[in-house]
């Protein structure tokens, strides 16, 4: 009895055995990453050159900076050529002793101060004057064309371009703006003299560069929305403050999201406006993280690259966190993004 039970176990292995291999089950399936590999390996031939590019382009310079943070390079003892000498770097390591004097300094918090006050200004100000000119746009109005081309403008001028055409307006002396209010009996202001003046006046450029991009972006989201629901809105009796906060903000919401994304990053890393307007000045007034950064690389003396890369790595982790924070509080609002 115990013969057969063997051979009838045994024969129903083999059978299995058999079925196994007549189902192409008998050598074990493919990984995932193969058989990803196998069924869109034309994607990833393409996709391959650009992500080289983008390594060597932006991962290169990034671990540099990395590395340099953690130094004590400068231009005194970093590897450099005079003539036919050739002098080795000097440089050591000190760990993270330059985030600990940047996070404990003043300079440092009082930069970053100021381009918080900037960038939530610049954004603020931004969306609301794109969301009022998209609304009106978006009727029908005479010259809707027109209006729509000049208002796109400042955003087809280059942007250096712009910026000395404002700085030719806010000059003290020759500037056509203090000569407008020297005809009404004004006294001239001095625009990017006076501390104040020279933040609100680098906030108006900036909001004046921004505004464009703001509202075409806008202006798409709210052609989005279906003019039913705004129709049988009006039937039921809405106004239009009513129509505006319970269909065209939530119509507009993923749009929203994504362009002030966008602009605080912009705004956060806004280089040209401050460096060609007021260089930062007068005095510190209105120097945000990133042109402090340039300035230590490129305008002190000895020129600090340990303490440039410190500032740039620091303002890639503020952005990353405001990004992770920002896509958290969708999240939990129920957007998917």
């Amino acid at each position: 009895m115990a013969v057969h039970t063997s051979q009838s176990v045994a024969t129903a292995a083999g059978d299995d055995v058999a079925r196994g291999r007549s189902r192409g089950t008998g050598t074990p399936p493919p990984s995932r990453f193969r058989r990803t590999l196998s069924t869109h390996w034309y994607a990833w031939t393409m996709v391959a050159p650009v992500v080289v590019v983008i390594g060597v382009i932006i991962g290169y310079p990034l671990v540099r900076g990395i590395y340099l943070s953690l130094t004590d390079a400068n231009e005194r003892n970093v590897e450099r050529s005079i003539g036919v000498n050739h002098m080795p770097a000097t440089y050591k390591f000190v760990g993270l002793d330059n985030y600990a004097d940047a996070l404990t300094g003043n300079q440092f918090l009082g930069t970053l101060g100021w381009t918080l006050v900037w960038t939530v200004s610049c954004v603020s100000v931004t969306f609301v004057l794109g969301m009022a000119l998209a609304n009106i746009l978006n009727r029908r109005i005479a010259g809707r064309s027109a209006y729509r081309m000049a208002l796109i403008l400042p955003w087809a001028i280059p942007g250096f371009v712009s910026v000395f055409a404002w700085r030719f307006l806010y000059n003290e002396d020759r500037g056509l703006l203090n000569k407008i209010l020297s005809g009404a009996g004004i006294d001239g202001i001095p625009w990017l003299n006076d501390p104040t003046w020279a933040k609100l006046s680098v906030i108006a450029v900036n909001v004046w560069l921004g505004v464009p991009f703001m509202m075409v972006a806008l202006l798409g989201g709210l052609q989005s929305i279906p003019s039913e629901q705004y129709e049988a809105a009006e039937m039921d009796g809405a106004t239009a403050w009513q129509r505006f906060r319970h269909i065209t903000l939530p119509g507009l919401r993923p749009v929203s999201t994504t362009v002030i994304l966008l602009s605080t990053i912009w705004t956060f890393n806004m280089f040209p406006v401050i460096f060609l307007l007021t260089r930062g000045g007068p005095g510190e007034a209105t120097q945000i993280l990133v042109t402090q950064a340039y300035k230590f690389s490129f305008e002190i003396s000895p020129r600090d690259f340990a303490q440039s890369s410190t500032w740039g790595v620091l303002i890639l982790v503020l952005l990353m966190l405001f990004a992770a924070v920002y896509r958290r509080v969708l999240r939990t609002q129920g957007d998917n993004w």
